[in-house]
């Protein structure tokens, strides 16, 4: 029985899984917001909101506690000047989950984990852009077959040096047994 083992291992020995915490908590302080497994942003909350917890004191010590944990000293000063002073009025209850779902190749349930007092607009801008990027292929496309169309009667009117230009482009597997390579 596992009474009072309340670690969540994540099939994970204690090494790896602090690395990968402190590297998802450094990822939600750089994006503030990742997609991940359920399990995994569950795991990654009491972290990340003990991490603002020493933000909001501000001392060299809690910044040197911070930046043992999280090994990068970007996430550390950000969490310091941006993050932790956003959340000086709550008591806790710094992140959010929002599950997702399944995911389709092996059906983990996930999540995001956002900040509360982040900005909504972090979620919009790229949704925009991908609609942008799916637009402009079919928009080229029709062009492009428009151009062809125009294109395909004039190698009909010379259709002699086509024919010699296809007889050079020749390659090994489609040589006359005869032929030599130049």
């Amino acid at each position: 029985m596992r009474h009072q083992k309340k670690t969540v291992r994540l099939g994970r020995k204690a090494e790896h899984r602090k690395a990968l915490l402190a590297n998802q908590v450094c990822n939600l302080i750089e994006h503030q917001r990742i997609k991940t497994t359920l399990a995994k942003a569950k795991a990654v909350r009491p972290l990340a909101e003990k991490m603002v917890t020493l933000g909001k004191n501000g001392s060299i010590h809690a910044r040197r506690t911070a930046f043992s944990t999280l090994r990068h000293k970007d996430a550390v000063k950000k969490l310091f000047d941006e993050i932790a002073p956003r959340s000086t009025e709550r008591n806790g209850g710094y992140t959010r989950i929002v599950r997702l779902g399944q995911r389709k190749s092996d059906s983990a349930s996930m999540a995001f984990i956002e900040w509360v007092d982040a900005a909504v607009v972090v979620e919009e801008k790229p949704a925009e852009e991908k609609k942008a990027k799916r637009k402009e292929p079919e928009a080229e496309a029709k062009p492009k077959q428009k151009e062809t169309k125009r294109e395909e009667p004039k190698p009909k009117e010379k259709e002699a040096p086509p024919a010699e230009e296809t007889t050079k482009k020749r390659r090994w597997f489609s040589r006359k047994s005869g032929e030599t390579e130049k």
